[in-house]
């Protein structure tokens, strides 16, 4: 992981692919843990340090990743994102050509615990179970063999992007869960959570905060 932007009250960093955010059932040490220690280590703080995950981001998946150092910062961080006030934008290599330059996507999704994988729900297939998942993508640029795209995700459904995509024909490079026909070297997948604009949670301000994408994204350039 990477710190990109850091505070008295918050936190944030450019986590790799394969660092996950919070505990899950294979014991690895979430990303939580991690920054303790780093900022323990940074300001040789005594004692237990505080540092709470705010929001999800799919271990397969990089980029940006917002953590309290606060109580007071998460409780008001976590109200942010249940009530939609957090702008978050996704990059995504994708394997084929989007139909349209831009397009506004919306669908009922469910989710298959079994499988740990999401569907769309057909025309006349409805579910009790679906729920709304609704994104905005902007199709950027190309490189040699793949399709860059900018995701804004209106809702935070499970997998929701990398269903999205892949349901309009254009699977994440790597995401073979999804329709991708080949995985990535690092075993990871080609999303990229590259940018966020919220109201500071102590402070009142407007902030937008970027992570730079991942070195393994041969023939994107940027600003970074």
């Amino acid at each position: 992981m990477e710190v990109v932007y850091e505070d008295n009250h918050i936190i944030i960093v450019n986590k790799a692919s394969g660092e996950i955010v919070q505990g899950d059932k294979t014991g690895d040490r979430p990303l939580a843990d991690i920054v303790k220690d780093w900022i323990k280590e940074k300001y040789a703080k005594p004692g237990n340090v505080f540092c709470g995950a705010v929001h999800r981001l799919d271990r397969p998946v990089s980029g940006i990743t917002v953590l309290a150092k606060t109580s007071k910062a998460l409780e008001r961080l976590n109200a942010m994102f249940r009530e939609g006030d957090v702008h978050k934008f996704y990059w995504a290599l994708v394997c084929q050509e989007p139909p349209q330059k831009k397009e506004h996507l919306k669908c009922m999704l469910w989710r298959n615990e079994k499988q740990n994988k999401s569907y769309i729900c057909r025309p006349g297939a409805a579910r009790k179970d679906a729920k709304l998942a609704e994104l905005k993508y902007e199709y950027l640029t190309r490189t040699e063999r793949y399709f860059l795209v900018e995701v804004e995700l209106l809702t935070g459904r499970h997998h929701q992007i990398r269903c999205q995509l892949s349901n309009m024909g254009c699977p994440i490079k790597g995401d073979l869960k999804y329709g991708a026909p080949r995985s990535n070297p690092d075993g990871g997948i080609s999303l990229h959570a590259r940018r966020i604009t919220f109201i500071h949670p102590v402070r009142k301000e407007e902030m937008t905060v970027e992570a730079p994408i991942p070195a393994s994204w041969k023939g994107i350039k940027t600003n970074d």
